[in-house]
């Protein structure tokens, strides 16, 4: 690819707000070159005066080099350092969500003790950020606090997100997870309470039973209803397909519940 088309996908990237869309298309693409001179470029950017320009060469190395067919991050080993000592001194809050966020593409969980406080941070964006790297880790028990911290955030994204994270995304189980995700089961967010009821039968706590009878029985949430019966019946590795198939057999497996 010639430089001054490099240059002109990097000047495209800080045309318009954080979100705008043709911003994105430029990032992708540059994403999607994986060549040495465009990485080399967007850590260079990382270390610019102007905050937009940080957050899109912390967007850039998050996911460099991906592709429909290549899902491997190039140079991770090269942008983790570059973004971990972004984390020293960066204020700018569009340019710390993307830094937070880029971590969750980077498989790397020694980040995740500098990047808990931010469950703090006054900024959505960045808690959101966090929420979504946070459920990249799922595994690493030493999410699992804050994760529950963010299932109570302001924010019905971070609290989608974070649901999300823990409830779906980890196996850990304890009282207090269980907890948590049948608090969100009556959250005012649909999206919220969806991942609620799903990380709850998965956990096959049978407080989630009315909720996943009720899925099953409107067709516009029987998708979400399915998965989490398959849960609750112990059958995720030979899954029942149809609502109403499963919506029987929950009433055959826990007859006093009905």
């Amino acid at each position: 690819m010639p430089t001054a088309t490099i240059d002109e996908l990097f000047a495209q990237t800080i045309k318009g707000d954080y979100d705008n869309d043709q911003a994105w298309d430029a990032i992708h693409s540059l994403r999607a070159t994986g060549s040495r001179e465009v990485f080399d470029k967007a850590v260079t950017w990382c270390r610019s005066s102007e905050p937009l320009k940080r957050a899109r060469g912390a967007d850039i190395l998050a996911q460099f080099g991906h592709t429909a067919e290549n899902q491997t991050t190039l140079f991770a080993n090269e942008s983790f350092p570059v973004l971990a000592g972004m984390l020293e001194s960066e204020t700018d809050p569009v340019a710390l969500s993307a830094i937070v966020t880029a971590f969750g593409h980077l498989d790397n969980p020694s980040i995740i003790p500098q990047i808990l406080p931010f469950s703090y941070h006054p900024d959505t964006d960045v808690r959101y950020g966090l929420a979504f790297t946070l459920g990249c880790f799922a595994d690493d028990e030493r999410t699992v606090s804050t994760l529950i911290k963010l299932m109570s955030d302001k924010d019905s994204e971070v609290r989608d997100w974070a649901t999300f994270g823990l409830g779906g995304l980890s196996d850990f189980d304890s009282p207090k997870i269980r907890d948590a995700l049948f608090n969100n089961i009556s959250d005012e967010d649909e999206d919220v309470r969806e991942e609620a009821v799903v990380g709850l039968a998965k956990r096959r706590d049978l407080r989630s039973l009315p909720e996943v009878m009720s899925a099953l029985k409107d067709k516009d949430r029987a998708p979400r209803g399915v998965e989490a019966a398959n849960f609750l019946l112990e059958r995720s590795n030979d899954p029942i397909e149809d609502p109403s198939a499963c919506l029987k057999a929950l009433h055959e497996r826990f007859p006093e519940q009905g």
